[in-house]
């Protein structure tokens, strides 16, 4: 199970945002089912940041993303950030890609 969320934010709070997904991945780092995070920055869009993050099964998402300490710090997402989540699976593609 992949989360690809797209944050969009004004560029005076780009700091604060990656100040705010360091906490919130430290916490996902300790919720079972989780296997591995990476954030990217846009190329010459530097407000445009998207976080890739990998869980074992939708369930450990549902339990990690329900976390109280997860929430509360999602609650102080800096001003004007806009998150754009969506929660992907393997597809097989014959001769290209595999589940």
């Amino acid at each position: 199970m992949v989360l690809l969320n797209t944050f969009t934010v004004p560029l005076e709070q780009v700091d604060a945002m990656l100040e705010n997904w360091r906490e919130d991945a430290l916490i996902m780092k300790r919720q079972p089912g989780f296997i591995s995070a990476q954030l990217h920055c846009g190329v010459g869009a530097p407000n445009v940041i998207v976080n890739y993050a990998v869980f074992e099964s939708m369930d450990a998402y549902r339990a990690a993303f329900r976390n109280p300490e997860f929430q509360a710090t999602i609650a102080k997402s800096p001003e004007g950030a806009v998150m754009s989540p969506v929660l992907l699976q393997k597809l097989a593609v014959e001769g290209v890609c595999v589940v």
